[in-house]
């Protein structure tokens, strides 16, 4: 198989719109790499750009040892799995997994043997002879697994495979795609804009936003120590809460002031890795912590919020809320920085009930107000500039 390397890639249009910017990554042999953002952050245009389907505006990008920015795309020795499987519905599918070799004059035997394999991996033998027409999305994907497959390429792309599934077929295709990896031993990249699929499916995620990498990291590292406010938003479901604050040191004690006026008091060492410049109550900060890493109660300090929806998913809770100044009178429709909680098993707390929610001290999150780049060491784009690109 092979590794790859992406130097300083960028891609910009006529019209001057930079798709992808300043693209750097080293990915190694038999690696599963998966690129993650919103629509339009430029993960896709970058897959392309390995493929060859898109031309590099400059960079380097190398497959192995051999430079391969003006090679055409059947000669780079990689295979594509598009979004919309690209099946020709007129042909079966052995002949749709047989398509490609034949143009490459391979012999028929050996064809077949390729096929077969193929086939029994993906568990659609008994599919060959059907068209495409006559399957469900979820066989058509093996399919478009199953041609790429019998190329034995040096590395696999795959474009947002599962969004034309169901939730239930996405998640038994994530298994498959991974199992498939493992057994492979081949290098694969995948896009995609589900959070959960880069969680579960990569070894490294890049995380983009508006043709910029934001983060390169393993999927825990990223959950654990995001970069920015941007990263730490889009990993993890329910999003993290996030909430513009200031910080000022008072003894043994932080004091974590909210705008609405409500307030928490922290140890000192939970956030003594932070610069002292943000301590002193006069800094913007906003604060982070995710849903699960807090507990609600009714009768003890913490970030005081009224209870405006409860969901009950039966081995979880996530409980929705709001803060404000007069909880006592606080009606929903009122103006109020949103807080979640994401509780284990059920609860008996109740819309309109007052509680008050309790960060977990060693999971507390903190973001310049301005630049929203961490306040925490540990966290790293991956070598890239400390800035937030916009």
């Amino acid at each position: 198989m092979a590794n790859l390397k992406l130097s300083h890639i960028y891609k910009v249009y006529e019209n001057g719109h930079k798709a992808v910017n300043d693209f750097s990554i080293d990915i190694a042999d038999r690696e599963f790499i998966v690129f993650v953002g919103p629509s339009g952050c430029g993960k896709s245009t970058a897959l392309r750009m390995i493929a060859g389907l898109e031309t590099i505006t400059s960079g380097e990008l190398y497959i192995g040892d051999t430079l391969v920015n003006d090679m055409e795309p059947k000669d780079r020795d990689i295979a594509m799995v598009f979004q919309s499987y690209a099946l020709y519905p007129h042909m079966s599918v052995y002949e749709n997994m047989a398509f490609g070799l034949r143009n490459r004059k391979m012999p028929e035997q050996e064809i077949k043997e390729r096929v077969m394999k193929a086939a029994k991996m993906l568990d659609i033998v008994d599919y060959l002879e059907r068209k495409p027409k006559q399957m469900s999305g979820g066989q058509r994907q093996r399919v478009a697994l199953g041609r790429a497959l019998v190329r034995n390429p040096k590395v696999f792309l795959l474009d947002e495979p599962l969004s034309n599934l169901d939730a239930k077929l996405r998640a038994t295709m994530r298994a498959e795609i991974t199992a498939l990896h493992k057994s492979l031993n081949a290098t694969f990249i995948y896009v995609t804009h589900d959070q959960v699929e880069a969680m579960t499916m990569g070894t490294r995620i890049v995380v983009m936003k508006n043709g910029y990498v934001q983060q390169i990291d393993s999927p825990m590292n990223l959950y654990n120590a995001p970069y920015n406010k941007f990263v730490a938003g889009f990993i993890g479901t329910p999003q993290m809460n996030f909430f513009d604050v200031t910080l000022k040191k008072d003894g043994a004690g932080v004091k974590i002031s909210c705008k609405d006026g409500d307030s928490i008091i922290i140890p000192f060492d939970a956030v003594s890795m932070i610069d002292g410049s943000y301590l002193n109550g006069s800094k913007p900060v906003i604060f982070g912590i995710r849903p699960e890493h807090m507990d609600i109660s009714k009768d003890s300090d913490g970030l005081k919020f009224i209870v405006t929806n409860v969901e009950h998913l039966g081995n979880e809770t996530i409980v929705y809320g709001k803060l404000g100044d007069h909880l006592g009178d606080f009606s929903v429709k009122d103006e109020g920085d949103g807080i979640t909680v994401k509780l284990i098993g059920d609860d008996d707390v109740a819309v309109g009930d007052v509680v008050c929610a309790k960060p977990k001290l060693n999971k507390l999150h903190f973001f310049d107000g301005e630049t929203e780049v961490t306040l925490m060491p540990g966290a790293s784009p991956s070598g890239k500039a400390a800035e937030l690109k916009e």
